[in-house]
């Protein structure tokens, strides 16, 4: 990463001192200063407390208080590092919306971007504010010699003493001193800009976010996705649940009542038998219907018996041949039986509505610990995965997993769907 200062000094060395960048390095260095000194001031304080009390306890909240002190410090100086770098330092921590104080203190302790910014806070505290301090004087120390002339004026007829055993009576007189002075501001534009582009340089390696902040928020991620998708899958399955147990029996009890009537009313109201025949047949429709569905929330074969029976049964109620080839020597995870099956409900879905194939293969084996799953059908291919949603929640669903799924279809076919889950989930 670059230092904005650094560069503007090094592309123009004297234009620097004609530039706004002198006075916004005075004005980031002179903030730093005051920030450092009281940061070292709380340190100090919470430090001693901490140690004093910890005895009885309370010593360690206050400890715990000081480990996490860098954090809100650290976002006060991304904001203040905006006065010399344009670019701004994004956060490394995760967002926490919505959580206690308890479970946003163990997030941020295990964070490793919670030390780093403790880090950079003690060496803001102790080198920086060092370092500050002997810049304030320099710059001070040179503004009063350049405005020497008019302070000699102003004090007039009184003398100045701007040299050991050397009075100065006149504004004349005090000119070397400006020009000391105005030598001092020179050096004091080019010294802030070295002092700051250490300071922007150090933030940048304590303060920026790092490859390994960004793996944690992807593994959390993931995390999350996958509870999110164990939960999607037990609120169907309670939902397949309670229509088979529920209104899959209920049907079933009034399809019984229904056939009842209809042997009462046969001899002796013609008409109504007829009626109550087509409500019976009717209901034996929504059974069926509603059987369908609870298989397409969550096949109960697949819970009791596995992969390859679910996909067994799957093929014979395709209205495309399909050839299964499934050698598993186990049962694999639930999530990725899961995943597998549907993606094969989706593809012979997808076979049948668009590809116009009179064929469909589908293949499934482990290759070490990851299962490898193969459709393949010989229709007129040109399949675009970005068309439409089935595919692209397929593809989000195995990502959950750390697999992948790949289509390959040419124009004129064949097309294979191909994915690659590991079982260890």
């Amino acid at each position: 990463m670059t230092v904005a200062v650094w560069e503007a000094v090094r592309r123009r060395p004297l234009g620097f001192l004609w530039s706004a960048w002198p006075l916004r390095t005075w004005a980031f260095l002179l903030t730093g200063t005051v920030q450092g000194a009281v940061s070292l001031v709380v340190l100090a304080v919470l430090l001693f407390v901490g140690v004093g009390l910890s005895v009885v306890g309370i010593g360690l909240v206050v400890l715990t208080g000081v480990a996490v002190l860098g954090v809100p410090l650290a976002v006060l100086e991304r904001r203040r590092l905006l006065l010399v770098e344009p670019v701004p330092l994004p956060d490394p921590h995760g967002s926490l919306p919505g959580v206690g104080a308890a479970v946003w203190l163990r997030s941020r302790l295990k964070e490793r971007a919670t030390w780093r910014e403790l880090a950079y806070v003690l060496i803001q505290a102790v080198l920086f504010t060092a370092s500050g301090i002997g810049f304030v004087a320099l710059l001070g120390l040179s503004l009063m010699l350049l405005s020497a002339p008019v302070f000699v004026w102003a004090v007039s007829p009184d003398t100045v003493m701007l040299w050991p055993g050397r009075p100065i009576t006149n504004p004349l007189g005090a000119l070397p001193g400006s020009a000391v002075g105005l030598l001092g501001l020179v050096l004091s534009s080019y010294a802030g800009a070295l002092l700051a582009g250490a300071q922007v340089r150090t933030a940048q390696f304590l303060l920026a976010v790092r490859d390994e902040d960004l793996g944690s928020r992807v593994i959390e991620l993931t995390r999350s996705r996958a509870r999110l998708v164990d939960a999607f899958e037990a609120e169907r399955s309670r939902i397949e649940r309670d229509l088979h147990d529920g209104a899959q029996q209920q049907l079933v009890a009034l399809s019984m009542t229904l056939g009842l009537a209809e042997l009462e009313l046969r001899g002796q109201h013609p008409a109504a038998a007829e009626l109550v025949t087509r409500a019976r047949g009717e209901a034996k429709q929504a059974l069926e219907q509603l059987r369908t569905l609870v298989r397409g929330i969550h096949p109960q074969v697949l819970t009791d018996h596995g992969l390859p029976a679910a996909v067994a049964e799957l093929a014979l109620r395709n209205p495309i041949p399909v050839t299964v080839d499934i050698d598993l020597p186990h049962r694999l995870p639930g999530p990725v039986e899961t995943a597998a099956y549907f993606t094969i409900t989706e593809a012979l879905t997808n076979a049948s509505k668009h590809s116009g194939a009179d064929e469909v293969a589908v293949a499934a084996h482990l290759k070490g610990e990851k299962l490898v799953l193969l459709v393949t059908d010989n229709g007129h291919g040109g399949a675009d995965p970005a068309a439409g949603a089935g595919l692209q929640g397929l593809a989000d669903r195995v990502a959950i997993l750390r697999g992948r799924l790949i289509v390959t279809s040419p124009v004129g076919g064949p097309t294979q769907l191909r994915v690659e889950v590991p079982c260890s989930v």
